[in-house]
C-alpha cells in the first residue's frame, strides 16, 4: 500500500477479529514506530506489547472501561520517558517534546497497521496512573 493510500484509508477500528497477530507483523509495527522523528533524536519512548487477555482487560478498565481494548489481539502501550526528554531539553522536553515524539510514533503505528491490512485505534482517554500500575512503569 502506498503511503498516501494508507493515510486516506486508515480508520479507527473498535471491532477486531478473534485471531492472533503474528509476531513478525508486531515487529514491523514496532520497528516503524521507533523510526519516527524525535526532538534531537532522543527517542523518548518505550513500547510495551500486551497479548494476555487479563492484561488487556486491565488496560481496558484503565481506559474508562473501553471494552474493545480487551477484544484486540494485541495492545501496544506507548510510553513517553519524561526523564530522558528532560535530560536533553529541560522542562520543554518533559512537557512538550516527549509528547510530540510519542505521538509521531503512534501515527507510524497506525499507518503501518493500515498498510498491513490491520485495524487499529488510538486510545487517548485513560487514567495514566492506572495504566502505569498495569504495566509496572516507573514514575517518569
Amino acid at each position: 500500500m502506498e503511503l498516501l493510500e494508507a493515510i486516506m484509508e486508515r480508520r479507527s477500528v473498535r471491532v477486531f477479529k478473534k485471531q492472533d497477530l503474528p509476531e513478525e507483523l508486531v515487529e514491523k509495527i514496532i520497528d516503524s514506530a521507533r523510526r519516527a522523528p524525535s526532538a534531537g533524536n532522543v527517542q523518548p519512548w518505550e513500547f510495551l506489547v500486551a497479548r494476555q487477555e487479563a492484561t488487556r482487560q486491565r488496560l481496558a478498565n484503565a481506559a474508562f472501561n473501553q471494552t474493545y481494548i480487551k477484544e484486540a489481539p494485541v495492545v501496544i502501550v506507548v510510553c513517553a520517558d519524561e526523564k530522558r526528554a528532560q535530560q536533553a531539553y529541560g522542562d520543554r522536553g518533559k512537557n512538550l517534546y516527549c509528547i510530540q515524539d510519542t505521538a509521531a510514533a503512534i501515527q507510524n503505528i497506525l499507518l503501518t497497521a493500515c498498510s498491513l491490512g490491520l485495524g487499529s485505534c488510538w486510545v487517548g482517554a485513560f487514567r495514566e496512573e492506572a495504566v502505569k500500575e498495569v504495566i509496572n512503569a516507573p514514575e517518569e
